[in-house]
């Protein structure tokens, strides 16, 4: 018994390793195509979700550099982006550098068969604490991902792809996060409003948020200053 059981440990090990690999080699895949990605301007129109703010559907202007740079604007000229919320693109998430990677099986999203590897930073300097991506491995893209921070919380990002699929950038996002964890922006007083009337109970805080923004147009790769991310 003790023999087979000595058998049996290394098999284990090798195929947790291998499984390790085949799913960092996935990741790569991913981010190579992502990296063709240097610069966008992007117009669409955002939709915010959120139990205590009033904040009607408005046209906005995205600016993304890499690695990790990202503005919104919109047209009231404040945006309701959760702080932390992986900034709305899997840069961060895909360029971690000291991480584990574990193959989860897979699970049909919006129809799409993806492929669920769940990743392990090992630095503590790391904002981010554990994440679970799902991708559709036949066309490397990021179909949802559902990250967790130290200072922000949890978020889970939901993407659709259509004209701008072969660079890695959705046709609509959607934001989900808890509002126990959400940041106002500076200056911004809360209004609000569930639809009622009245104020919400003390709980309202505690309920889901979502911000979805439906995106019109890119240009990719045409030059983004610095000076848009100040």
């Amino acid at each position: 018994m003790k023999q087979r059981l000595f058998l049996l440990l290394p098999v284990c090990l090798i195929t947790v390793l291998v499984q390790a690999q085949t799913a960092k080699d996935l990741l790569q895949k991913v981010k190579t195509k992502y990296d063709k990605v240097n610069d966008y301007t992007a117009t669409g129109k955002m939709k915010t979700n959120v139990i205590f703010i009033k904040a009607p559907v408005a046209n906005i202007k995205v600016y993304y550099k890499k690695p990790d740079k990202l503005k919104i604007k919109n047209e009231s000229g404040v945006s309701f982006i959760p702080k932390g919320s992986a900034n709305v693109n899997m840069n961060n998430v895909l360029g971690l550098s000291n991480f584990e990677a574990v193959e989860s099986g897979t699970e049909k999203i919006a129809g799409i068969t993806c492929k669920v590897i769940k990743i392990f930073p090992l630095s503590d300097e790391e904002n981010i604490t554990r994440a679970t991506l799902y991708i559709d491995e036949a066309r490397l893209l990021m179909i949802k991902s559902v990250i967790s921070t130290r200072e922000n919380g949890t978020y889970e990002l939901l993407m659709t792809y259509k004209k701008y699929a072969e660079w890695g950038l959705p046709d609509n996002v959607e934001l989900s996060f808890n509002t126990r964890d959400y940041k106002l922006p500076k200056g911004v007083t809360i209004d609000y409003d569930n639809g009622t009337g009245k104020a919400p109970a003390r709980d309202a805080k505690n309920q889901k948020g979502k911000v979805e923004i439906a995106y019109a147009s890119y240009e990719i790769n045409k030059g983004v200053a610095d000076t848009v991310f100040n």
